[in-house]
């Protein structure tokens, strides 16, 4: 059995992952938490990207010897510069929360018109190999040396997937599902926010979706070979 720990301690997501890579790989691999390897601390995310946060997440695990995967996601808005990016589940502050985050994001674009309110979803997941593993990333697949060389890694030994969805942000809220900043993302393709479509719908599309499919297809490979 080969163990997977996913950087983090939600039980929605270990599931979610673990039937990902279900339909992707054959059996034998298990999903396990940080809490499942006796790990209760925080994870400090100083990187300067998406990728970067990823990483540090998965390197929790791999640095004591688990094969570490993780996500970051966060929403990109033009108008604003990008913001807020990687801050998005902070945006609001120290006390942030997801209906503060949406509020100070309209209150940031007040007076923005509708055609420059674009934006898109972000999502990355990494996947970091502990030193002792006798797997290895294929060199197609590896992260940039630069970034490995900031993260202190071989690069045969990390790999990132991103995944994109492009939208616009609404003036109200519409939709009562979803999370984060799905009530104000509206998805032309559907003519509705990702709060108003069924999850599994959303997930055909969705950023995280996205990047989970092509991350699921390439570490079944790896843990094939």
């Amino acid at each position: 059995m080969i163990e997977l720990v996913l950087a983090s301690n939600n039980k929605k997501k270990i599931a979610e992952l673990g039937t990902l890579l279900a339909s992707a790989a054959s059996n034998g691999i298990s999903v396990i938490s940080l809490r499942d390897i006796g790990f209760d601390g925080d994870i400090v995310e100083d990187g300067a990207s998406f990728e970067e946060n990823a990483l540090i997440k998965a390197l929790t695990p791999a640095s004591r010897g688990y094969i570490g995967i993780a996500d970051d996601s966060g929403l990109c808005v033009d108008a604003l510069g990008g913001a807020p990016g990687i801050y998005s589940a902070r945006y609001s502050g120290e006390d942030a929360n997801d209906e503060k985050n949406r509020q100070k994001l309209l209150d940031a674009l007040r007076d923005v018109p509708e055609e420059r309110r674009t934006a898109h979803f972000v999502c990355t997941a990494a996947l970091v190999l502990p030193e002792c593993s006798h797997f290895e990333i294929p060199e197609a697949w590896r992260i940039p040396d630069e970034l490995a060389a900031r993260r202190g890694l071989d690069p045969c030994r990390a790999m990132v997937v991103r995944g994109e969805c492009e939208g616009r942000i609404l003036s109200r809220e519409r939709g009562d599902g979803g999370f984060g900043y799905d009530p104000l993302f509206w998805y032309p393709a559907f003519d509705a926010t990702f709060a108003e479509i069924p999850g599994e719908q959303k997930n055909l599309v969705s950023h995280r979706g996205r990047a989970m499919r092509a991350f699921t297809d390439r570490l079944a490979a790896i843990l094939k070979e």
